[in-house]
């Protein structure tokens, strides 16, 4: 599931097409302009703590349009690009109402505040965003909750600076937060439902235009648990201070209006348990999608670390140079195969080889060559091997080949095919043309050998008389305790 990232405005700007520029600068410019005319439309028309029944209890909100527009923007572009627009609108408007300066500016604050409780949300948890599950619907109404209470508290900086009697400012805190709410759920869920699909497609084809995600996801997850712990703490004292105000206003005014206050106290206990209903859900829910996050993150860090694992694993046993086992990886694989083999009398042979005059083709032609030559030939044994075949590079210029089910003669047949392969192919370096030849001792797998060792050793002697005799041949390696092989030795002429 995609993690939220944001739109890079300075990405956009470098690496975005010009239709891409004109398309996204241009509709945010847009956006900018209404949300700043739609918010001067609500003071001039007093959109503001509009009181509404619901289910017998009266409940105010306030319409603000450019919350919907902007929430829009940091859902789907990030907090950069939806926060400056509510800043403005919100600035304007209380400039527009005779706010000072001072003041205003902190006022125009708060939507930026809630805009930012959603980034925190989105980033903490990775739930999609086309709102088309149950799972990211929830997610988004309930924290829709939340980042509407941090919104609200530009509410009581209105109430503050115009001077209205704090028995009064219930409905437009209210009105603040419970239209906010409801403006998030019916307008921004359904458009996110329409759009985010076809957004998150070209986000994904342009990953060079979005931000790189910072920081550590666990901090993030703790800024949502503090921000939703803060939030409802803010909401539950606000409104048994705001109704209890109410109350102590009517025992000062007298016995006839304690009714109506007890009245508005009881509606204002009822949506208070609603609210907390819903916040209940939401602490719950909360903690599944952490703990399912956290789980999913802990798989993913064990299956990389296994694969890291895996791959140390193969680094250890493989030779850098030529893709081969390296000596560690070839002695356990000799160890296992001898036991295997010992066990099940099923027959195996080694090939042991050497590059005939290494030493020279280093001096005269560097290093460099010389690393040619052995991956050539470690291509040319990967060639001429099967897949149940073991190739390792045991030394310098040494290579050590298992044929297991093997018996002498086969091993033999092969060991010379590799030999003639070897010396009919040459190793491009430098313009030049290498050409190099490798002299091969065979041992077949014996019930006298003792341990692989053994086994290696009887290869090795091999190895040194096909050296010792002329270079650029295989030898066979006698069973323990004989003198000579039981089969013939080979020279470069053989053709077989």
């Amino acid at each position: 599931m995609p993690h939220y990232r944001s739109l890079s405005p300075l990405n956009l700007w470098r690496l975005g097409s010009p239709t891409e520029r004109f398309v996204v600068f241009g509709l945010w410019g847009l956006m900018l302009l209404a949300s700043v005319g739609l918010g001067l439309a609500s003071v001039i028309w007093h959109w503001s703590g509009l009181p509404l029944e619901f289910g017998g209890v009266v409940v105010y909100i306030t319409v603000y349009p450019p919350l919907p527009i902007c929430l829009f923007l940091t859902l789907s572009c990030g907090w950069r690009w939806g926060a400056p627009p509510a800043y403005l609108a919100t600035l304007t408007l209380a400039l527009y109402a005779g706010m000072p300066l001072p003041w205003a500016l902190l006022f125009a604050c708060a939507n930026p505040l809630g805009l930012a409780v959603m980034a925190i949300g989105y980033q903490a948890i990775a739930v999609r965003r086309d709102l088309r599950d149950s799972t990211s619907l929830l997610f988004f109404v309930q924290l829709s909750f939340v980042a509407s209470i941090f919104s609200s508290s530009g509410a009581l900086i209105w109430c503050y600076t115009n001077g209205i009697d704090r028995t009064e400012v219930l409905p437009i805190w209210q009105g603040w937060w419970l239209g906010g709410f409801l403006q998030s759920v019916l307008m921004v869920g359904p458009v996110m439902a329409l759009l985010w699909p076809r957004i998150a497609r070209w986000q994904a084809r342009r990953p060079g235009l979005l931000r790189t995600p910072r920081g550590d996801a666990r901090h993030s997850v703790l800024r949502l648990l503090g921000v939703a712990s803060t939030g409802v703490l803010v909401y539950g004292f606000l409104t048994i201070q705001l109704a209890g105000s109410q109350l102590e206003r009517a025992v000062i005014d007298g016995v006839p209006a304690i009714g109506h206050a007890a009245g508005v106290m009881q509606q204002t206990t009822w949506a208070f348990y609603w609210v907390f209903a819903l916040i209940v859900l939401f602490i719950a829910f909360f903690g599944y999608q952490l703990f399912t996050h956290w789980q999913r993150a802990t798989d993913a860090l064990l299956d990389e670390l296994h694969r890291a694992n895996q791959g140390l694993e193969a680094l250890a046993h493989t030779d850098a140079l030529t893709g081969l086992l390296n000596r560690r990886g070839a002695d356990a694989r000799l160890h296992d195969e001898w036991h295997r083999a010992a066990r099940l009398g099923s027959g195996a042979a080694l090939v042991l080889l050497d590059i005939d005059h290494f030493k020279h083709i280093n001096d005269r032609h560097g290093h460099a060559a010389g690393d040619v030559v052995l991956r050539s030939l470690a291509l040319a044994i990967q060639a001429q091997t099967r897949a149940v075949d073991i190739a390792g590079r045991y030394g310098g210029e040494e290579f050590l080949i298992i044929l297991p089910q093997a018996d002498a003669p086969g091993a033999q047949l092969f060991a010379e095919r590799l030999r003639h392969c070897v010396a009919a192919q040459a190793a491009a370096h430098g313009g030049r043309e290498l050409r190099f030849t490798i002299s091969l001792g065979v041992a077949a797998l014996d019930a006298a050998d003792a341990s692989h060792a053994a086994w290696l050793q009887r290869a090795d002697l091999a190895l040194y008389r096909a050296k010792a005799a002329g270079r650029n041949r295989t030898e066979v390696a006698a069973p323990p305790g004989e003198g000579r092989p039981d089969l013939p030795t080979t020279s470069g002429t053989f053709t077989g």
